[in-house]
């Protein structure tokens, strides 16, 4: 790893209040993204890649809800953005990464141990098929997912009754937060917030949108795999 991002992983340790060796195991995860076959992203230079992956995962951790979580999941996992950065930062939160495709599977269980993470597990399944923990997740992660009603239908099921959903997004979109807004009458789920980040210098239009799960999600969700993408809620 280039010596400018060590230099930024260090600098990102102290502005989020890290234990020491959390630093290395995020450098762990840079060696993977830039060297294994199976990573599943572009962006493999590591000092794009400690702002476009690192940076921008741990912008969570100003949500008290995200700190202090005791179960996480994320959400289609692929190469293990926001899930492992997270889970390296928050010791004490069972993380499990839901992700469908076997490769991308692989690549997670190996950067896992690579990273030395003791509280992160891998579910190679759909969302839609995954068996929920018994009592339900505090917290689901979504990034780069899908339409945001689809990502309110796979993460509603899986949530516990006051957990919350955590959705990267851009720019904000009005017609698709009104449709989100609707979709989330049906879920149980109410938004909270949107809050507005910047992660790393000249960063634009990063936004974590907020959801809480106020009431149980109806006995006919999660519908069968593919259906949420098929006919999306609201």
């Amino acid at each position: 790893m280039r010596e400018d991002a060590a230099r930024r992983l260090d600098e990102l340790v102290r502005e989020h209040g890290l234990d020491g060796d959390v630093a290395a195991k995020l450098a762990a995860l840079l060696d993977a993204l830039a060297t294994h076959p199976l990573a599943a992203t572009a962006v493999r230079d590591s000092v794009r890649a400690v702002d476009v992956h690192i940076a921008d995962s741990l912008a969570a951790l100003s949500l008290a809800g995200v700190r202090h979580a005791r179960s996480v999941v994320d959400i289609g996992s692929g190469a293990g953005i926001p899930g492992l950065p997270l889970a390296a930062a928050i010791r004490g939160a069972r993380t499990i990464l839901v992700e469908s495709h076997f490769h991308k599977c692989t690549f997670l269980e190996a950067t896992a141990r690579r990273m030395g993470l003791e509280n992160v597990e891998v579910a190679c399944a759909r969302v839609e098929e995954w068996e929920v923990p018994e009592g339900g997740i505090d917290v689901a992660l979504a990034r780069a997912v899908g339409p945001q009603p689809v990502v309110l239908e796979y993460a509603a099921p899986l949530l516990r009754e006051g957990g919350l959903l955590v959705d990267w997004r851009g720019v904000r979109l009005a017609d698709e937060e009104a449709s989100s807004s609707r979709a989330g009458l049906e879920l149980g789920l109410e938004p909270r917030e949107i809050r507005s980040v910047e992660p790393f210098s000249g960063a634009r239009d990063h936004h974590l949108h907020v959801f809480e799960k106020v009431r149980p999600t109806p006995n006919r969700f999660p519908r069968r795999a593919g259906a949420a993408r098929k006919r999306p809620l609201g």
